[in-house]
């Protein structure tokens, strides 16, 4: 369900009428939160420290990367073709 628009619009002061989608004004809406400035959007919560941290010491270090096959398919692939020759080999 879509959000009831606020008397009065956050980013201009117009006032909105009751069923609007967007501010007659500055066309702020409900997308957007009723104002256009995104500086004042986390204002009211009550965030840890930790939300605004950059990259810390604390944080794991990601895990690298594996290129290429690993060991497994080359078994598989050895088994393969073992047994397409065994097979070849007992029917002729």
């Amino acid at each position: 369900m879509a959000e009831r628009p606020p008397e009065e619009c956050a980013n201009c002061g117009a006032a909105i009428p009751r069923h609007a989608r967007a501010c007659p004004e500055c066309g702020a809406d409900e997308r957007t939160g009723w104002r256009e400035n995104d500086d004042t959007r986390y204002d009211g919560l009550d965030l840890p420290e930790a939300a605004f941290a950059g990259d810390s010491a604390d944080a794991p270090a990601p895990r690298p990367v594996r290129r290429g096959i690993a060991w497994y398919w080359y078994l598989v692939a050895a088994v393969l073709i073992a047994s397409l020759v065994l097979g070849l080999v007992q029917f002729r």
